[in-house]
């Protein structure tokens, strides 16, 4: 049993195509998968919550590696991601995180004044606090035995210090954004101690086995410009400079790094200047718009409205050729513009994949 959870002498890799599309080389077809394709939509996924609470799932390496196969199972994906949460950090930070049903996640006992930053365990080892995620990682790389590359992944500092400071979910954030105002020394000082444990943690997830990396930056849509600028932005650069130097110095490659800060739209450009590979589109960006202030080295990924799973699968399939004729078929990941909701049907999901797929090949085809 203990030989193949070793981060050494993974399988063969026999669909690389996600990778090619992310360092911007050419791909017969556009590579597609989803956000949150591993989830409650699937009545396997549903199945396994019955049994087991959310934050279980994650911390057991067996569990987090089959209900990352689920749609791999299931569906024609070019990319499984690692069953997770972004809020796996504060929790290593030593903050006590609960999934409540119909609520989502909850903070007991958050942080509201400065002084409470005195609580984190800022120099934790995350090698150590967040080895079952590592193993989980090692774990399916082996059981994909090569059949899609894996995704790792990390919320960005912004959004696990607003979760942090709101104690959960919000539709304002004003809590969160009070400290940008009235406490700026210490949101930096939060945002420096996310930060160095964010970039140590996606090093790790490299050296167990995942293949592509993905910064969620959700609550960025709440941001006007200038915060971003001075609040977000230079932490997601600072992010994907270290984690590049950090594989570099252990003797690992890099891989490619994706960013999505959604509803950051006024800020495309900025966002694919600071080191990524791949730059995530919201629903709400025009692909020709996106295409034309993105830094034309970078890929993109997206964006298709996640409501249009609700349509008739013939309708998804014109609306993904439309989606795909302008991005264009090259430099392109296909995605949704967020994550699955849980009342999709799964067909329409796959429809949705097969799509992408069908479509891309007919326009690379000429």
């Amino acid at each position: 049993m203990a030989a193949p959870m070793e981060p050494q002498n993974f399988p063969e890799l026999k669909n690389d195509l996600i990778l090619r599309a992310a360092r911007g080389e050419k791909t017969e077809r556009v590579p597609v998968w989803v956000m949150r394709q591993a989830g409650r939509y699937l009545p396997e996924f549903r199945a396994m919550r019955v049994e087991h609470e959310f934050f279980k799932i994650c911390r057991t390496p067996e569990l987090a590696c089959e209900i990352t196969l689920q749609p791999i199972r299931r569906f024609e994906l070019d990319a499984a991601i690692i069953f997770s949460d972004i809020l796996v950090i504060p929790q290593a930070l030593g903050l006590e995180v609960l999934m409540v049903p119909g609520k989502g996640p909850v903070f007991p006992d958050p942080i509201t004044v400065p002084s409470d930053l005195d609580r984190l365990e800022a120099d934790v080892d995350v090698s150590v606090k967040l080895k079952y995620v590592c193993d989980a990682i090692t774990l399916t790389r082996h059981k994909l035995e090569g059949k899609v590359p894996l995704i790792g992944f990390a919320g960005a500092p912004w959004t696990l210090m607003s979760y942090s400071i709101e104690g959960g979910g919000s539709k304002t954030l004003s809590k969160a954004k009070k400290w940008l105002y009235a406490h700026p020394t210490e949101s930096h000082q939060f945002l420096k101690i996310l930060t160095r444990v964010i970039t140590e943690y996606l090093i790790q997830l490299v050296i167990a086995g995942a293949q592509l990396l993905q910064v969620f930056d959700s609550n960025a849509e709440f941001l006007g410009y200038d915060l971003f600028m001075t609040f977000a932005l230079p932490y997601l650069q600072e992010i994907a400079t270290k984690v590049k130097a950090g594989l570099k110095s252990r003797g690992l490659a890099p891989v490619p790094m994706i960013v999505f800060a959604k509803g950051a739209n006024y800020a495309t450009r900025e966002l694919s200047e600071i080191g990524y590979d791949v730059v995530q589109l919201a629903w709400t960006v025009k692909p020709e718009d996106a295409r034309k202030e993105a830094n034309p080295s970078v890929s993109l990924q997206g964006n298709l409205d996640p409501c249009a799973m609700y349509a008739a699968p013939s309708v998804i399939s014109q609306l993904v050729r439309q989606m795909l004729e302008r991005f264009g078929t090259q430099k392109l990941i296909a995605n949704l513009g967020h994550g699955v909701y849980p009342d999709f049907d799964p067909d329409h999901v796959k429809a949705f994949i097969d799509a992408v797929h069908s479509h891309s090949e007919q326009l690379n085809a000429g």
